[in-house]
């Protein structure tokens, strides 16, 4: 399948980075955390485009310019016209990496405008998806630290 990738690498992560390094040398199969993380991942960004309709960051969506809201039906909104770009939203991990993405190849334009289309990012790590990704590793920690 051919398609798009768009790759994400947020800044600030740092001490979730960290903690989820030290997880993954305690771990003899780190797979399941990192799909859990991933899976975690794919669910904050289809929220983000059903419902939150804002970027990572918080900042809000532009709305559709009128002209192109004249040609929207009911049912339609702000990424969502078809169902294929949140459909195609999909979690992947191995023993090393965990991540989720779409192979949609219209997705960089959503994500970074281009063309007279705004933005409106989807994919990214929001603070509060941050503090998610966290309770996950410290959970696992917490296994970890009571197996050993």
């Amino acid at each position: 399948m051919s398609g798009a990738t768009i790759e994400i690498r947020p800044e600030g992560l740092e001490r979730l980075n960290f903690r989820i390094g030290r997880l993954m040398q305690g771990l003899k199969n780190p797979a399941p955390m990192l799909w859990e993380l991933a899976a975690e991942g794919e669910s904050q960004t289809r929220r983000r485009m059903e419902s939150e309709k804002r970027g990572p960051d918080g900042t809000p969506w532009p709305e559709w310019s009128p002209g192109y809201a004249a040609t929207r039906h009911g049912g339609q909104s702000l990424l969502e016209a078809s169902g294929a770009l949140i459909q195609s939203i999909t979690a992947f991990a191995d023993r090393q990496t965990a991540g989720w993405g779409t192979n949609v190849i219209y997705a960089a334009t959503h994500q970074f405008g281009r063309g007279g289309i705004p933005d409106r990012p989807f994919l990214g790590v929001s603070d509060e998806d941050e503090r998610a990704f966290l309770d996950i590793a410290e959970r696992w920690l917490d296994r970890l630290a009571g197996a050993a």
